[in-house]
């Protein structure tokens, strides 16, 4: 496991790191280098991790309320597209996973059949109409809202922005889905009074960041104009968010950073500039990243612990995206860049096929860090 874990931290250094040394403190932010490329070892891990679970139908938490005992079902057959790594959401983002790193990695890689295969194996109009009749049921309620309804969306942004006429044909059979998931959250959302500031599945901002995303590579601005609305009215007067009081012992968002990559998404720089130093005034000028200790993980065999592990990678993410989102001569740009660095390097290290309960998932976190997924100016 050490063997791995080095190894892994080895290849993130390689790639989108600004050195690997934890002192490091860049002088200039000419000098910083951000997540991009990913490289070719990470993706064919990556890509191995999720061809692995998205067509595994065990173990599985299905987690929906159902009318009868005749309706609760096996999740091959709730699920015909989304029954494997563990749960709906985690195969959502699993085949999205391969949707990325087929548009964006390496395109001479040995793996790259494999994952169509896989991918044209789950996305058939047969497969995607269970999973519409799925969400028809009169007991869906709030099942999956907003985690997997996002990540929905976030395949959907994938295959959009995907040149490409085998994403012409995935995206095709899986828009009947996606009509469905955005009129269900175009209800919500004025009916959300207030935010859910937790540091799991829950969280709003973190939902929004790839509602919108989708929003406008759709180019529905009733559903962009809804986001920016709830987001406004959420965020725009919060101070001092209490980042010393995360982590929670089972996060895998930030509520603080995730807050902040929500916002820069919608204020122009200037006035994110000016509302981040009223909603982290912690965040140091020195080129320092010790400021923000990274997640700890006692035991990656334990589903919920394990959380901290994505923590790292979503943190990352979130510093990488506030520090680009502030004007370039601003001082906390090299201890934003400096902690992104050190939470990038942790979680890309605990991907790991040792344990489910963290091999389901957590490469999927790594690809949206190591792609630069989250990042639009």
């Amino acid at each position: 496991m050490k063997t791995a874990i080095q190894a892994f931290a080895a290849i993130a250094c390689l790639f989108a790191m600004n050195g690997c040394g934890t002192d490091a403190r860049p002088k200039s932010t000419a000098d910083l280098d951000y997540p991009g490329m990913i490289a070719p070892e990470l993706a064919a891990r990556f890509s191995a991790l999720a061809m692995t679970c998205i067509h595994q139908e065990f173990p599985n938490k299905i987690s929906r309320t159902t009318e009868t005992a005749d309706a609760i079902g096996r999740p091959k057959v709730i699920f015909p597209a989304f029954y494997g790594c563990f749960d709906w959401h985690s195969s959502v983002h699993g085949h999205w996973l391969l949707v990325r790193l087929l548009r964006v990695g390496p395109q001479d890689a040995d793996w790259r059949k494999t994952a169509i295969v896989k991918l044209n194996q789950s996305f058939t109009p047969e497969n995607l109409a269970g999973e519409v009749a799925n969400f028809a049921r009169p007991a869906r309620g709030s099942w999956e809202r907003p985690y997997g309804l996002a990540w929905y969306l976030q395949l959907m942004t994938e295959l959009r922005e995907w040149d490409d006429p085998q994403a012409d044909k995935w995206l095709k059979v899986l828009q009947p889905l996606e009509a469905d998931i955005v009129a269900s959250l175009k209800a919500w959302l004025p009916k959300l009074a207030y935010p859910i500031r937790l540091g799991t599945h829950n969280q709003s901002a973190f939902a929004f960041t790839l509602m919108i995303d989708w929003a406008r590579a759709t180019g529905d601005t009733e559903f962009e104009d809804m986001i920016i609305a709830r987001a406004i009215s959420f965020h725009a007067d919060d101070v001092d968010c209490p980042l010393a009081y995360e982590p929670s012992g089972e996060d895998f968002l930030s509520p603080c950073l995730m807050e902040a990559d929500l916002m820069r998404r919608i204020l122009p720089g200037e006035a994110f500039s000016a509302w981040l130093a009223k909603f982290m005034p912690e965040i140091p000028t020195d080129g320092s990243g010790d400021w923000l200790a990274p997640g700890i993980v006692k035991d990656a065999s334990d589903g919920k612990l394990v959380h901290l592990d994505g923590v790292n990678s979503s943190r990352a993410w979130n510093l990488y995206n506030i520090a680009r989102a502030l004007p370039e001569t601003d001082k906390r740009i090299p201890s934003l860049v400096a902690a992104a660095d050190i939470h990038a390097r942790e979680g890309v290290a605990a991907v790991s096929a040792e344990h489910y309960s963290g091999s389901h998932w957590l490469a999927s976190f790594a690809t949206y860090l190591m792609t630069d997924r989250g990042w639009n100016n």
